[in-house]
């Protein structure tokens, strides 16, 4: 009786499992159908058009073919015939990519790329067969976005509102809206991979990585949580990868757009210097612990951080009360605010921390580098100290180099696998400060080696290359 009693309650068991489990299995899923239906109208299709030369379109054909192979002569005939004719008609070129609405009157934000170079920008409305005329308002190509405007056909429009990207988490459940491949208003699904992706697009790199598929035609869509909240803009993918793209924050595209929908334009602060990361052994010479913040390699003169008194050495650390925890933090907190507001800098010099007020000028789009070389007839080098060859630089070569007379030692040659190779010194650099203090010659620098270098483990050097400033860390042997 027992026996048929286990056999029952068993029974019981696995049937209650059995409906048990796929419960919690849907339980566990997002449902997007309601996310789809409340946003989808907000999302537009953008089209352009540009006028293209033929023989610009035949440099980009041609440029894909690789020389030394039995088509050269071919493609060589080609090119003959496109360079002896270059008065060919121009042709128009149309691409498609998407948008979404801020506002009920007619403000849509996209990609710049979308819509750069276009001589027409053309809407449409989900649900309409017609194309509305739409005026750029301003771009930003440095964020790559843009902002547009039309006339609502029917006085009102759907919009979306956007989300606080900072508060997104990797792992988060997002949808994709665009007209990937001209297909109108399709919906992809997955989730934030990763947050502060770096993919080299320029200096404001901090991407959100989704899974959610992105391709050719959702630039400039919107990237949506389960609130329908605008938390990225959809913007790059990675040709040879599948389920990786990225989608510009929507708290960093929100005070672009802000700016471009008020001034038209972008204008952002600018300190004047160029920096680089500080890793462990930059940071050990310092005396910086833990290793953080921007190393200041170069201050222009006559720009705002030279008027404040920063110097090559100084770490940044801080802008206001915003933590410079790696190099590109610096940029990115100086261009979010505007030029002539004095902010206070926190830097780490001679060992301590200091703070600095600087009033920011205007970021410009482009820094002429100084060129430098070395003057012919330089005499041999007169030591070698961690596999690289020294000596002090004469008058002539101040002169064409750009530097102090007096003062700085030449690199003439770098052994292979010696300590000064492997921190990436090279010939033709000029060392103008050893941990740092100044070096007019080779005894300065071996007195610093032996000294303040041997008790730190590292030797810190400031280095004028090709009329730049960097800094290179050489680990002492042993150390």
């Amino acid at each position: 009786m027992l026996h048929k009693k286990a056999q029952a309650a068993l029974l019981t068991a696995l049937l209650t499992l059995a409906w048990t489990i796929p419960a919690l299995a849907a339980a566990g899923l997002p449902e997007f159908t309601d996310l789809a239906r409340r946003t989808g109208d907000a999302v537009v299709n953008i089209s352009t058009v540009k006028t293209v030369a033929q023989s610009q379109q035949m440099r980009e054909f041609f440029k894909f073919h690789q020389r030394g192979t039995p088509f050269d002569d071919f493609f060589n005939q080609f090119e003959q015939f496109f360079n002896q004719n270059p008065n060919q008609q121009p042709r128009k070129e149309r691409s498609l990519g998407s948008g979404f609405i801020i506002s009920k009157d007619g403000y849509i934000v996209t990609n710049n790329h979308v819509i750069q170079n276009a001589d027409q920008v053309q809407i449409k409305l989900r649900g309409s067969k017609d194309f509305i005329e739409a005026e750029i308002v301003g771009r930003d190509p440095e964020t790559d976005l843009a902002l547009l405007k039309i006339a609502p056909p029917n006085g009102t429009l759907p919009t979306l509102p956007f989300g606080d990207s900072d508060k997104a988490e990797v792992g988060q459940w997002v949808i994709a809206i665009g007209n990937p491949f001209g297909l109108d208003h399709s919906v992809t699904a997955g989730i934030i991979s990763a947050k502060g992706r770096i993919i080299g697009s320029g200096a404001f790199d901090d991407f959100i990585q989704t899974d959610a598929s992105i391709n050719p035609g959702n630039s400039g869509g919107p990237l949506l949580n389960m609130d329908g909240e605008v938390v990225g803009i959809n913007t790059a993918i990675i040709a040879s990868g599948q389920g990786i793209g990225f989608a510009i924050p929507s708290n960093m595209a929100r005070r672009i757009i802000d700016q471009l929908k008020t001034e038209q334009a972008v204008h952002r602060g600018w300190l004047g210097i160029t920096y680089q990361p500080v890793d462990e052994q930059t940071a050990k010479a310092l005396g910086l612990a833990p290793a953080r913040g921007a190393l200041v390699n170069e201050v222009i003169a006559d720009q705002p951080a030279a008027k404040a008194g920063i110097k090559p050495g100084d770490v940044i650390l801080k802008v206001d009360n915003t933590d410079i925890a790696e190099a590109g933090d610096l940029v990115r907190a100086v261009a979010s605010l505007p030029p002539g507001r004095t902010i206070t800098l926190g830097l780490w010099r001679d060992g301590k921390q200091r703070s600095v007020k600087v009033t920011l000028g205007e970021r410009s789009e482009q820094l002429q580098a100084r060129q430098g070389g070395d003057a012919p007839g330089a005499p041999k080098g007169s030591k070698a100290l961690l596999g690289m060859t020294v000596r002090a630089v004469t008058a002539q070569e101040a002169e064409a180099l750009g530097v102090t007379p007096g003062k700085g030692l030449l690199v003439l040659e770098v052994d292979n696998g010696s300590p000064a190779q492997e921190s990436e010194v090279r010939p033709g650099d000029v060392i103008l400060q050893a941990n740092q203090k100044d070096v007019a010659s080779v005894a300065d620098l071996e007195k610093i080696h032996t000294g303040d270098a041997s008790d730190k483990g590292a030797l810190l050097l400031l280095i004028q290359r090709q009329g730049r400033t960097v800094f290179r860390t050489i680990t002492l042997p042993g150390q």
